[in-house]
């Protein structure tokens, strides 16, 4: 993994399809543009569903990590969010 400063962290652990897609839509919300969210997921499903989000918004996807029981994206929140 990259080695970045994390502003915020949101475990999204045990969280089934679609609420680790979800929360991270609801953090990113509340925070500044520039700003860095570590998501931490459980769910294979978020996948492909924080991809095609972040793909279709003005946030980065700087790094993933896929592990065997947990998914990690370190994101940059986009412009046009909540200051």
């Amino acid at each position: 993994m990259l080695n970045i400063n994390i502003d915020t962290v949101l475990d999204a652990s045990g969280l089934n399809c679609p609420l680790p897609l979800l929360k991270t839509k609801q953090a990113l919300h509340k925070m500044s543009s520039g700003s860095v969210l570590k998501v931490i997921a459980t769910d294979a499903g978020s996948v492909r569903d924080i991809t095609v989000f972040i793909e279709h918004s003005d946030h980065d996807l700087l790094d993933t990590f896929i592990g065997e029981t947990e998914y990690i994206y370190i994101i940059r929140c986009g412009l046009g969010v909540k200051k």
